[in-house]
């Protein structure tokens, strides 16, 4: 019940915002046919913008088995999209967790902040779970 509290709280303050910029980004992404490696992991940041609180992110491979994106292909991807834009926004979700857990009201949101830099940091072949 707290989570789902928590996930309101962040969409009500923010979260569909990040959420849309993110699918936005995956649609102009797959539009622009040499985006579409990176679409996919767009759209599941986009997913962790929309309910943060409570989901996981995992290896894909985890879930569904080996595919493109899980290996080397994916580690090839991971490293385009770090050097691209993985980087800095790993870095300015790291630098708004550090700025939320200053409080200790903010603590739970800088975490998630934290978690989205995990996935900014290297998204391809991830997965979220709910």
């Amino acid at each position: 019940m707290l989570n789902f509290l928590l996930n309101i709280l962040w969409l009500v303050f923010g979260g569909w915002a990040t959420a849309i910029s993110w699918f936005t980004s995956a649609l102009i992404m797959v539009i622009s046919i040499v985006g579409i490696p990176w679409a996919r992991a767009a759209f599941n940041i986009g997913l962790l913008n929309l309910w943060p609180f409570g989901s996981q992110v995992v290896a894909r491979e985890t879930i569904s088995g080996h595919d493109i994106g899980t290996g080397t292909l994916g580690f090839i991807g991971n490293i385009i999209w770090f050097v691209f834009c993985g980087w800095w926004l790993a870095a300015m979700h790291v630098l708004w967790g550090l700025l939320f857990c200053i409080t200790l009201i903010g603590i739970p949101v800088g975490l998630q902040h934290f978690k989205l830099a995990k996935i900014s940091f290297a998204p391809v072949g991830k997965a979220i779970v709910f």
